[in-house]
């Protein structure tokens, strides 16, 4: 790393950095690898919970933490990198964000980007959690956040733990329905983005073609 930056390193690699050394017969990137496999990726292995990891062998605490830690700190990189980026020139970031954040949840999440007047990120929010099938949304909730917030304008997003990202007629509902109650505080909802498995589902842009 220190001679060609860390760029050239392989995820494996990165890793067994994150791990300090391996275990008994194998080394930290062979573990590394190990821990790839096992959880389908970095999308997977960041979904994975403590308890998921200090299960696999040569992970104890400490390693776990520095593992959960180095994850985090790349999430967290991408959310404030966001916050520096007009949503509407760059969509690219915004649901890359999305992803990060919603992709391989075991469950429904329904969340908010609440949004300034030149449409900036003030605030990422997840307002909701449901069950593998749906969420409940209360709209008189989103309302009170949205001032709380002070933001002019809000992009939602929820994910759908099946993967496929096509909104149901509920979520089409729901997205009028809640544009109805913001148009009244002169709140614009400027997207209603369902994330599924690594790919989402713009009802904005479907709105427009």
């Amino acid at each position: 790393m220190m001679a060609q930056g860390s760029h050239a390193l392989s995820d494996a690699e990165l890793i067994a950095i994150l791990l300090g050394h391996g275990r008994r017969g194998i080394t930290a990137v062979d573990l590394g690898r190990e821990l790839i496999t096992q959880f389908g990726g970095l999308k997977g292995l960041a979904r994975a919970s403590f308890e998921e990891l200090h299960a696999i062998a040569g992970l104890g605490p400490a390693k776990t933490c520095r593992l959960k830690a180095g994850l985090e700190l790349s999430r967290r990189a991408i959310q404030e990198k966001l916050k520096t980026q007009t949503i509407l020139t760059c969509r690219d970031e915004t649901e890359q964000f999305l992803l990060s954040s919603l992709s391989g949840r075991p469950y429904e999440v329904f969340a908010c980007l609440y949004l300034d007047t030149h449409h900036k990120v003030i605030a990422f929010e997840e307002l909701f959690r449901g069950s593998l099938r749906a969420t409940s949304v209360y709209p008189r909730e989103v309302v009170r956040q949205v001032l709380h917030h002070n933001a002019a304008s809000v992009i939602f997003a929820h994910n759908h733990p099946s993967g496929n990202p096509r909104p149901s007629s509920a979520d089409w509902t729901m997205t009028h329905f809640l544009e109805a109650a913001l148009e009244y505080i002169d709140v614009k909802v400027l997207d209603h983005v369902v994330v599924g498995d690594n790919c989402l589902y713009s009802l904005k842009l479907e709105q427009e073609l």
